[in-house]
């Protein structure tokens, strides 16, 4: 599972790619600083999954907005989502709220905070990978959904 991290000021989008594949094993760090140039990449990519590290201001548009735009190639992209902002506001905690999005971090974003919220989104999918793998008929259960 990859993590894009989508941040229109390059320098705090290379900081936070060098965080991130300090710990991240999983999956390639795919940073983008053209808000343009990363829709492009999501709309062109299978439909899977991912963990999105999104600023809440891109320039001319919102993380939210990009979230939207990359929802049909990637169905979970809100619920794996971390929302980065420098002040979160009400107004920022409530439109995660609304868009299904449960971690945000304000700048300048703590490396310790970081990887909590990377792991926390990855541990679902490696428990739920686990499960299938070692329980047969959970396994059999999925594969009839």
């Amino acid at each position: 599972m990859d993590v894009i991290i989508v941040d229109d000021d390059p320098a705090v989008c290379d900081l936070i790619s060098t965080i991130v594949k300090r710990f991240y094993t999983w999956g390639e760090v795919i940073p983008f600083s053209d808000t343009e140039e990363a829709l492009k990449y999501c709309k062109g990519r299978d439909i899977g999954v991912a963990i999105f590290i999104v600023d809440v201001f891109l320039g001319g548009v919102s993380g939210f907005y990009f979230l939207d735009e990359v929802e049909e190639r990637f169905p979970t992209a809100h619920s794996d989502a971390i929302i980065i902002t420098g002040n979160a506001s009400d107004d920022i905690v409530n439109m995660c709220i609304a868009s299904d999005v449960n971690h945000l971090l304000e700048k300048p974003v703590k490396p310790y905070a970081l990887q909590l919220a990377v792991r926390a989104i990855a541990e679902k999918y490696l428990k739920f990978a686990k499960r299938l793998f070692q329980d047969p008929d959970f396994a059999k259960n999925v594969s009839g959904i």
